[in-house]
């Protein structure tokens, strides 16, 4: 079977941070094929040049998919030629929904299962998930209409936004799905449901299984691989 992969960083991984570095390490073509998708910004071009810092064209084939600007290439053919696509951040809430319209959700799931590698950090975590906090509507607050593609929820930005760490727990407190909080520069690596790595680019940034019930919220920290 194909292994079914998911790299969800917490955020702040800016060019040549080796988090994606380690997500290019799981591609085993020589030249990869890797797609943007920057549907959760509103400056695409600014996200299309950061990403062609991420993956150079002398080393990777990149694209993308601007869905605000469709040109005439199939959705479902781009993606799934892909080894991997990544997912930039900004708002979670409106990436989901134009996805949506788009028939990307069905697509991407699709590609989830043919074995293209998904990542991103942020809302291109977020998304993956049932459910995550997000600042998409401006005050912090719960999104319970991810993908779906891992169970549970998804916290970016654990250590750097002093909101979400309180959110978070106070939610699950109340019934939130259970998940995984990362910090800044801190990424989850799953294949199929499982965690199989944490790894971080820097020596503090962590991951944690946030899980609770009506006597109280736990954080296990998961242990983590410093990257070079």
């Amino acid at each position: 079977m194909t292994d079914r992969q998911i790299v969800a960083m917490g955020g702040g991984q800016e060019a040549g941070d080796p988090g994606f570095g380690y997500v290019a390490s799981l591609l085993d073509a020589p030249r990869p094929k890797v797609c943007l998708l920057p549907t959760a910004a509103s400056a695409v071009p600014v996200a299309v040049v950061r990403f062609l810092d991420l993956f150079p064209t002398d080393r990777f084939e990149p694209t993308y998919l601007d869905l605000f600007a469709r040109d005439g290439r199939d959705l479902r053919d781009v993606v799934l030629s892909q080894d991997a696509i990544v997912v930039g951040g900004g708002n979670t809430a409106n990436l989901l929904a134009i996805w949506r319209v788009h028939g990307l959700d069905a697509i991407l799931r699709e590609a989830w299962e043919a074995g293209v590698v998904l990542a991103g950090g942020s809302a291109g975590a977020n998304c993956w998930f049932e459910a995550s906090t997000t600042d998409s509507f401006g005050p912090l607050a719960a999104l319970r209409d991810g993908l779906g593609l891992l169970d549970g929820s998804f916290c970016p930005h654990y250590d750097s936004e002093p909101g979400r760490r309180p959110l978070y727990r106070e939610l699950i407190a109340g019934g939130f799905p259970a998940g995984v909080a990362c910090d800044d520069l801190a990424a989850v690596h799953y294949v199929g449901a499982e965690i199989v790595e944490v790894v971080a680019s820097d020596p503090d940034a962590r991951a944690y299984r946030v899980t609770g019930d009506p006597d109280g919220v736990w954080e296990e920290p998961l242990p983590g691989r410093l990257l070079d």
